[in-house]
């Protein structure tokens, strides 16, 4: 028996074919603008509160005055009670001609979570910059899941956010802190702080509630949900 190792330039045949349209990341460096660029990483459709979250991130004092936030949602399969790949981009895709903004770029990863907590952030972080992102929301409890002995949440509420800043020199990219946003009829979309020292009531509307009244066709308000996600989620869930 002789060994023998061989080696040279590794070649692609061809690229996955996907049933929505997925960048590599050269393409979509080449699409973005020179400037500070947001990445807002989610696995479930966008509602209103998501999007003043990521717009107010462009507030943040480390992200230049021009610049962008790119959304961009992992599209993979995920869990098994998540809303289908195919019908969240229906739901991304239609969002994006309702806001119309010309500071949110949109495109999509062929990724499946893995619920892997602090590291899986950092995961995040390392690929949004190889699709040419400078900055990382970091949510609260990101890709956290639950412990399968007494079915608490298994990672700390800030354990991503503090690992992720732990590594952001490192890693070249800069975080930015995702807000604890509610909304008041008093003044819209608000920090939980504000509206505690405000004294204005946050209104809610819980994930079962909002599948319930999707279920039924009941009334969904647009202060929680965009009419154009609504009505792709009632015609295909």
């Amino acid at each position: 028996y002789q060994r023998r190792v061989h080696g040279g330039k590794i070649r692609g045949l061809n690229l996955p074919r996907w049933v929505f349209p997925c960048q590599t990341p050269a393409q979509l460096r080449e699409a973005l603008p020179s400037t500070d660029v947001v990445a807002f990483q989610c696995r479930n459709p966008i509602h209103k509160a998501h999007y003043e979250l990521f717009i107010r991130a462009l507030e943040a004092d480390n992200v230049a005055a021009d610049g962008v936030v790119l959304v961009h949602p992992t599209v993979g399969p995920t869990q098994e009670d998540d809303i289908p790949g195919l019908t969240r981009f229906k739901t991304y895709e239609v969002l994006k001609k309702e806001v119309a903004n010309p500071r949110v770029n949109w495109a999509y990863l062929p990724y499946s979570m893995h619920m892997a907590g602090p590291r899986e952030a950092i995961q995040h972080m390392i690929l949004r910059k190889n699709y040419g992102c400078t900055h990382f929301i970091i949510g609260r409890d990101m890709a956290g899941c639950k412990s399968s002995i007494d079915g608490e949440d298994f990672y700390g509420p800030y354990d991503a956010q503090d690992f992720a800043i732990e590594h952001s020199q490192e890693l070249g990219m800069q975080t930015v802190p995702s807000l604890n946003l509610v909304y008041t009829k008093e003044h819209g979309y608000i920090t939980a702080e504000s509206a505690e020292a405000q004294g204005a009531k946050p209104m809610k509307l819980s994930g079962t509630e909002f599948r319930k009244r999707l279920r039924g066709g009941e009334n969904i308000p647009e202060w929680f949900a965009f009419p154009s996600v609504v009505k792709v989620l009632r015609e295909d869930v």
